[in-house]
């Protein structure tokens, strides 16, 4: 009874649908009927950003994210300062790139930030230690490492500490901690908890770009940018605490640096010839800092958003293809052998992706 009443009840909806003016053809759903394109529905979920994951390591538990194939080329990725480890998700407005490229992104967050419990006891030694138990944990033994703005004193600590886990060094806008000390490190911790407890207690401003940066280009990035600062600083019921933010800082005035004469994996350095936050000129002190010099790519397009803005260029150096570069000529993106990337520059190529027209 039950199977002949539903058929009943489809019949009665059809022969109503048809008397009520729908115009149904027989047989064929109304998008069909219209010659709407044949539906499809995806089989796996589109990631909303990097996943995060936890481990225990030295009796606390560790915070990491992990984007990308399993069997891709491993990159740990440090985020600048007061950022979390879903702040990789910032460079994913070229996820198609990357995938392509068969990398892999993984972050591990740092003291006090996002999930993570907030010790001021822990220092650079906790965080490298924190990063190989993360490689161990995923069975990684070693993986490129590129650092953002602060995670530069991080990347110099763990490529003294763990030299072997390393299959290259990229440092985008990256802070040495090598040379002159900052301004502020000469300030008391109540004079920097009321300095950077303004600074981040709106976290649009921390993560404010000029109103000429390319960033606005990138649909969603400042909004991602900004959520990651809501997160950095009030995910746990932080409430904008400043204390993790005046450790981390304080870290960074710690001289002198970690020694990496003995660092032999390849470098490379980008700086964007703008950028006031960590000009040129600091940026330099990474040359003194390795025994053989490393690859410098300057940008005069470009100021602390370099690390964005040719990003396409990063992950070509990441992926084993330093020897090339990325130009838009025309409406397409080519990767040319340097000196050919050159002279299309020169006949009005730009650099990078189009998608930055």
């Amino acid at each position: 009874m039950k199977k002949a009443s539903t058929v009943a009840v489809a019949f009665t909806l059809s022969v109503a649908a048809v008397a009520g003016g729908i115009g149904f053809t027989a047989g064929a759903s109304q998008a069909e009927a219209e010659k709407k394109p044949r539906p499809v529905v995806q089989n796996t979920f589109d990631p909303l950003g990097p996943p995060m994951h936890s481990t225990e390591h030295a009796g606390r538990t560790v915070h990491y994210s992990d984007t990308g194939e399993k069997d891709a080329t491993p990159v740990v990725f440090m985020g600048g300062t007061g950022t979390t480890a879903r702040a990789s998700g910032m460079t994913e407005f070229l996820r198609t790139t990357r995938q392509k490229l068969g990398l892999r992104l993984i972050s591990v967050e740092r003291n006090g930030f996002g999930d993570t419990e907030y010790d001021a006891k822990l220092g650079f030694d906790d965080y490298t230690a924190d990063v190989r138990a993360v490689l161990d944990e995923l069975g990684i033994r070693k993986a490129a490492v590129v650092a953002i703005s602060g995670g530069g004193p991080y990347a110099a600590h763990f490529a003294a500490d763990a030299p072997e886990r390393i299959s290259s060094l990229h440092l985008a806008a990256a802070l040495p901690p090598y040379g002159e000390k900052a301004d502020y490190c000469g300030k008391s911790d109540a004079e920097l908890r009321e300095y950077f407890g303004e600074q981040i207690r709106d976290p649009r401003s921390w993560w404010g770009f000029p109103a000429d940066s390319p960033m606005h280009k990138i649909p969603g990035f400042t909004d991602t940018a900004e959520e990651d600062g809501g997160r950095s600083y009030y995910l746990r019921g932080q409430k904008g605490d400043p204390s993790a933010q005046v450790h981390e800082e304080k870290l960074y005035c710690e001289r002198p640096g970690p020694d990496l004469s003995d660092f032999r994996a390849p470098v490379f350095v980008y700086t964007g010839t703008k950028d006031t936050t960590v000009p040129p000129a600091t940026q330099a002190r990474w040359k003194k800092a390795f025994a053989a010099a490393p690859t410098v790519r300057s940008y005069d397009d470009s100021g602390h958003d370099v690390q964005y803005r040719h990003w396409d260029q990063i992950l070509l150096d990441m992926a084993g293809y330093a020897d090339r570069a990325a130009v838009c000529t025309g409406r397409t993106t080519r990767v040319l052998p340097h000196e050919k990337a050159e002279r299309a520059l020169e006949k009005g190529a730009t650099p990078g992706s189009c998608a930055w027209r």
